[in-house]
C-alpha cells in the first residue's frame, strides 16, 4: 500500500503507519477486494487531512478512523454500480496461514455486513462489546445479538461444510 505524500513526523503520517493495517483489513472484511480496500484506506485517511479533526486520545482517533471506514465501505456497497459489477478472474484472493482459517475467513466475509462488521471487530481486531457499541453507535446489546446471530450463521455454514 502506497504511503500519503505528507513529511515525516505529520500527525496523518503517524496515524497512517499506526492504523493502515487494520483500516485495510476492515475495509477487505466489508469489501472482499484488495484494491476496493486499499482504496477505501486511503480515502479514510484523506478524509482525516480534510477534516484535521482534535482527537482526546489515540483510542478516540482509532475510534474515529474505523467509524469512517466502516461507513466508507458500506456505502460503497450500497452503490448500484457495485452491485451489477462483475468480477475478474485472477483477482488475488484473500489468505490466511492454514487452510481451515481460510475456510472461516471466507465464511466470515460472505455474512451480511453488519455480522461481519461485529465479528471482524471482536475477533479479528479484539475490540470489547463495549468499544465496538462505541465505534459503531449501536446499543451493546444490538453489538452483542449481531455477534450472536454472527457465530450462529457461520455455525451453519460449518456444520453443512461438515456433513458434505
Amino acid at each position: 500500500m502506497q504511503q500519503p505524500m505528507t513529511r515525516p513526523g505529520h500527525p496523518v503520517m503517524k496515524s497512517y503507519e499506526q492504523y493502515a493495517d487494520m483500516l485495510y483489513r476492515i475495509a477487505l472484511v466489508h469489501l472482499g477486494s484488495r484494491q476496493d480496500a486499499e482504496e477505501a484506506t486511503q480515502d479514510t485517511f484523506i478524509k482525516l487531512m480534510e477534516k484535521a479533526p482534535v482527537f482526546k486520545d489515540d483510542e478516540h482517533q482509532k475510534a474515529w478512523l474505523i467509524r469512517v471506514i466502516t461507513n466508507h465501505c458500506k456505502n460503497l456497497l450500497g452503490r448500484g454500480w457495485r452491485k451489477r459489477e462483475v468480477k475478474l478472474e485472477g483477482v488475488e484472493p484473500v489468505t490466511a496461514d492454514n487452510p481451515e482459517e481460510l475456510a472461516v475467513l471466507q465464511l466470515v466475509l460472505a455474512l451480511p455486513v453488519k455480522y461481519k462488521t461485529v465479528i471482524h471487530l471482536y475477533y479479528y481486531e479484539d475490540y470489547a462489546v463495549q468499544e465496538i457499541s462505541r465505534i459503531l453507535q449501536i446499543s451493546e446489546s444490538a453489538v452483542k445479538m449481531r455477534l450472536q446471530r454472527g457465530r450462529q450463521l457461520l455455525r451453519l455454514e460449518l456444520e453443512g461444510a461438515e456433513a458434505e
